[in-house]
């Protein structure tokens, strides 16, 4: 026994001193405590207040979370203006294009600050500052309170913390929980609601490779957008006003001309959104046998059905772009790659590692032993007999709220019906409630397609009652057998037949006259009411299940903590700020085979297929090309394009800035790669790369390319 217990400790031992500079989301607070002595042997020249401070302008103050965390994105320039991802701009883009100016396929410089395109409800926050509150947040949380008295403790607490932090001022705050519980963080915020659009490249460039490459390297895309950010005249965060000013940035990053090399050091800032590095070996198993097959199967079906109807109509293909690419299939094959890193890298069985030596931890000492001694079985248990219930609820949240869309805008009426089928509904109250229905509408119906919507509910049916049994279905779907004989087909034409949440013509009538009568018998409001009531069944019957999971995961997580005292461990990301550093490098994948650590514009003309939508190179850039004319971006006659580090990012860090050792933009962060794609639940440290398209390529394409060299001038340029 003393054999295995020493065997097993130091398998995890290892495991924890081998963690390499490259690996953690570190908080911005931890910089000077943690990191800096390996930064600045890996490269780095700057200081912990260069990167982060609260009295003075830093890194932090350029760098900033779009739409609450969906991307990040960087100031380059002192006017606001703001880099990202084209993929974090293409909402946007698609919101713009039309047959007639079809940025997709086009791009879309502006000139002039007249020509920027507002966007609603496009946001950009950046923080302001941040501390622990942990000590004030469980100050009288005590080990005897139910899991829902603590939660009610400290939701109260954090309250009157964020009250505190935002009082005379017009920042907002969040208490953000980390290490499952554990520990409390502040972070306080400045958001800027009026973001404009500057320039995007065709997708020929900005989504080159597209599906085939996505998740995938060597990669050529030019994966960039532009945006502004403008505020109100006295410089203070403003909704869209044509006498909006551009922000006057409190820091803007530098760009390096210099470009990089093998081992240069290389940092990462931004706001990744979630990662599950703590995760026990049932909860991996889970995704492995419900979350990701449910994806993979559900959206492969639908997505097969959009790109049909795509690809036989323009106006569909730009309708559906964004529902596509980023709203499906960038999940979707995230789901195909990682569940096959996950079992090619054997990491159940790593976890279970850690597992056992935790096991045999706690048992060397009978106070660990009375306090985490069946968080493990508590936690395996919970998992397993929530197993049915989270399968029925993926299966709804994927065929029905992501599947159906006249269902789901039929949800955004909820609370009109709820008013008017009251005795006495207040008028203004309901004419509030229709004016911004009509805006909901208008914004839907732009990128409807009907014939669309009702293929991929007829499947979208099919599997539901094919794949989960009767008692888990919401009752408009189980009874199509009882009243339509089981011909799925008859529902759905009764369905858009009937609804006027198909139909823009009926729905604008309705919304002249609103009444509660027609929406109660909407079969879309029926569809939505049925799928609400079981969702929520399912929903308590997996808190039942899971009843004292939350303790068990939070214990779990304090033992660990508590098992290497002298180990300072990152948290999981959770759209809060954060920085990783690692440096530039190549690696192996697999048995003879090398991947370089860059991509040129040859790589780009060499995947050209002309009859391949994703592989398109569009003339310009090919005569630019034949040219060898690139200006001051290229090096010794070559046009670099993407390259790789070994930072660790995911979600929510794409648009992220990749900063050099002086604090200078060299790449813009925008991909992980497929060898690593279990990296959310274990870090691959041989294999994990942050793929990141190459500054000076983004440079050349604004200037060369799209002859907008204005916006250059904007930027600092250094070499």
């Amino acid at each position: 026994m003393k054999k295995i217990l020493t065997l097993s400790l130091l398998v995890l031992f290892s495991l924890q001193i081998h963690i390499r500079a490259d690996e953690g989301m570190w908080l911005l607070n931890m910089l000077e405590h943690i990191n800096m002595d390996d930064m600045s042997e890996l490269g780095l020249e700057l200081t912990a207040d260069q990167i982060y401070s609260i009295n003075n302008t830093s890194l932090k103050d350029a760098v900033g979370a779009l739409d609450g965390g969906s991307c990040t994105a960087e100031l380059i320039s002192p006017d606001g203006l703001l880099i990202t991802n084209h993929h974090c701009a293409y909402e946007e883009i698609q919101f713009h294009s039309s047959l007639e100016n079809n940025y997709l396929a086009d791009g879309f410089w502006a000139m002039t600050g007249e020509e920027e395109l507002p966007n609603e409800n496009k946001s950009i926050s950046f923080l302001i500052r941040m501390e622990e509150v942990t000590d004030r947040v469980l100050e009288d949380v005590t080990e005897d309170l139910s899991e829902d008295e603590r939660l009610s403790r400290i939701f109260s607490v954090s309250q009157q913390i964020e009250l505190e932090a935002t009082q005379d001022n017009h920042y907002e705050a969040a208490v953000r929980s980390m290490f499952k519980g554990n520990r409390y963080f502040l972070f306080v915020m400045e958001t800027f609601y009026d973001i404009r659009l500057v320039g995007v490249p065709p997708e020929s460039i900005g989504k080159f490779g597209a599906d085939t490459d996505n998740w995938v390297w060597p990669r050529h895309t030019g994966d960039f957008a532009l945006f502004r950010v403008y505020t109100g005249p006295d410089g203070k965060p403003a909704s869209y006003n044509p006498d909006n000013i551009p922000l006057k940035s409190k820091h803007y990053l530098p760009i390096s001309l210099k470009g990089y090399e093998k081992g240069d050091f290389a940092m990462v800032l931004g706001f990744p959104g979630r990662t599950y590095r703590y995760f026990t070996s049932f909860e991996v198993e889970e995704l492995l046998d419900v979350e990701h097959p449910n994806v993979i199967k559900i959206r492969g079906i639908k997505q097969d059905l959009m790109m049909e109807d795509m690809m036989a109509n323009e106006k569909v293909k730009i309708q559906y772009a964004y529902k596509y690419y980023t709203r499906s299939t960038n999940y979707w094959k995230y789901s195909i790659g990682q569940s096959e890193g996950l079992k090619r890298l054997n990491v159940i069985d790593k976890k279970k590692e850690e597992e056992r030596a935790f096991t045999e931890w706690i048992e060397k000492d009978p106070g660990r032993l009375a306090e985490y001694g069946d968080l493990l079985g508590i936690i395996g248990r919970a998992v397993e007999e929530r197993k049915d219930y989270v399968n029925a609820q993926k299966y709804m949240d994927e065929c029905i709220y992501l599947g159906m869309e006249s269902v789901a805008l039929a949800l955004e009426f909820l609370q009109l019906k709820g008013l008017l089928m009251t005795s006495d509904p207040g008028k203004e109250e309901v004419k509030a409630q229709v004016a911004d229905l009509k805006e909901v509408a208008a914004n839907f119906y732009k990128d409807y397609n009907m014939p669309t919507d009702k293929k991929v509910m007829t499947s979208m049916i099919r599997l539901i009652m094919d794949d989960i049994p009767s008692d888990y279905q919401p009752s408009f779907i189980s009874d199509i057998n009882k009243k339509f004989k089981g011909r799925i087909d008859k529902y759905v034409d009764m369905f858009f037949k009937k609804s006027i949440f198909p139909n823009e013509a009926e729905m604008n009538k309705f919304l002249e006259n609103p009444s509660g009568k027609v929406l109660d018998k909407d079969p879309a409001m029926e569809a939505v009411l049925s799928f609400l009531s079981k969702y929520r069944e399912m929903m308590g019957k997996t808190f039942e299940a899971e009843k004292n999971f939350a303790a068990a995961t939070r214990g779990y997580m304090k033992g660990r903590l508590e098992m290497y005292p002298e180990k300072n461990l990152y948290p999981d990301a959770n759209s809060t700020m954060r920085f990783t550093h690692g440096t530039v490098g190549d690696y192996k994948p697999r048995d003879a085979v090398y991947y370089d650590y860059f991509t040129t514009l040859k790589g780009v003309m060499e995947k050209e297929n002309p009859e391949n939508p994703e592989f398109i190179v569009p003339e310009k850039l090919k005569k630019l090309y034949k040219a060898e004319e690139y200006g001051p971006y290229g090096e010794n006659g070559v046009m670099n394009v993407c390259f790789t580090t070994n930072n660790d990012i995911t979600g929510g860090n794409s648009g992220s800035p990749v900063i050099n050792g002086k604090g200078e933009l060299i790449g813009i962060a925008f991909d992980g790669n497929w060898e690593a794609m279990s990296g959310d639940v274990a870090f691959e440290t041989e294999l994990q790369k942050c793929i990141n398209v190459d500054i000076r390529y983004v440079l050349f394409i604004i200037d060369l390319f799209a002859g907008a060299g204005h916006l250059i001038d904007e930027m600092m340029l250094v070499r």
